[in-house]
């Protein structure tokens, strides 16, 4: 076998100190893991773990990435749901069986500091914040689609407090959790009628007639989990972590058959980016099993850690308050819009036709 690459060599090195990390952070917790014995699991030094990773915390959040990305659908599921309450009985028993027994204690350790390590760090909480409201419009958009008429993102969030609720007792109370009452509680959920309603923003910035070039790389769709093709007409949303609540405000304005997608970005792609992937895919990987693929959320999410879908659409520098939205068509930006509100005024034109 010939010599690695650099970049096949950092690939493997990523891949042992994941390895490593994981069986480290399940066999003492988070908080007692070192890396020092990250390192020698991994026969690799501590400057190949720090060089990888540029913290303890970055580590913990790409395994458990990883681990949720891994993990695959439940074997013996039940089939989707074909009403809301249906769809959230299956979210939650999937949900529920992924969650460590009372004799699982690796798993218990591996898991129980999540929330709060979030909890403890300001710069960590708010994006994480804004990322449950996204995951609650993910599910409550796959819920609408099955159902009774409506906006069901209360709804989502109702079910989203209970499920992880739910996971941080699993870990702090061993043996208390009794996931059928889980089940039950989450089904009886979908027939809620919370008054729930979409507060349309007023204010957005004004939309720019362009003629650019486009040409972002390939990326995968953090909701189906399949490549996705952004040269396609549609309108493209560049958020902040900050900003990934406004997906709903494009999503919602939209003409029918528009396609929105969302490109999460961050300043601090080492540690924020695994985040991201995480909490999307954690709620994703449920909510595949729950309802049938075509009623998934139309919305597509992309992660976009190292800026290069931003680096197209013109944005030199990325923040956690980025908001950019373009129109895309016959491969071409024709339509750019930059503030708050921006992928709201981008699809409220499209629904103008641009006549304005």
């Amino acid at each position: 076998m010939g010599r690695l690459s650099r970049v096949e060599l950092r690939e493997r090195n990523r891949a042992r100190v994941l390895e490593a990390a994981r069986a480290e952070f399940a066999e003492r917790g988070f908080r007692e893991a070192k890396v020092d014995l990250i390192a020698e699991r991994a026969e690799l030094t501590r400057g190949a773990v720090y060089s990888n990773f540029p913290g303890k915390r970055a580590l913990y959040f790409a395994v458990l990435a990883e681990e949720v990305a891994r993990a695959g659908p439940d074997p013996t599921s039940v089939a989707p749901g074909d009403t809301p309450a249906a769809a959230l009985g299956v979210l939650a028993r999937a949900w529920v069986a992924r969650l460590p027994l009372a004799t699982d204690e690796r798993q218990a350790r591996l898991t129980r500091d999540l929330l709060p390590e979030i909890m403890a760090d300001e710069r960590i909480r708010r994006p994480f914040a804004q990322l449950m409201r996204l995951n609650a419009t993910l599910l409550g958009l796959a819920l609408e689609n099955l159902g009774r008429g409506g906006r069901l993102v209360r709804v989502a969030e109702a079910a989203l407090t209970t499920l992880h609720g739910a996971a941080q007792l699993a870990a702090a109370a061993p043996g208390f959790l009794e996931p059928f009452t889980v089940v039950r509680a989450c089904e009886r959920l979908g027939e809620l009628d919370l008054d729930d309603y979409w507060p349309q923003p007023t204010l957005f910035p004004r939309t720019e007639l362009v003629d650019e070039p486009w040409a972002p790389p390939a990326m995968e769709d953090l909701v189906a989990g399949d490549p996705v093709d952004l040269s396609r007409d549609g309108v493209v949303a560049v958020l902040g972590l900050n900003r990934a609540s406004a997906a709903e405000d494009a999503v919602r304005a939209a003409a029918p058959g528009e396609q929105v997608t969302v490109v999460l970005v961050t300043a601090d792609p080492p540690e924020l980016a695994p985040l991201a992937r995480l909490a999307v895919a954690d709620l994703m990987s449920c909510l595949r099993q729950a309802v049938p693929r075509p009623r998934w959320p139309g919305l597509r999410v992309v992660c976009d850690e190292p800026a290069a879908v931003a680096a197209a659409a013109g944005l030199e520098v990325v923040t956690d308050s980025t908001e950019t939205a373009l129109r895309v068509s016959s491969g071409r930006v024709v339509a750019r819009a930059t503030g708050v509100g921006a992928g709201h005024a981008m699809v409220s034109t499209a629904t103008r036709r641009l006549e304005d």
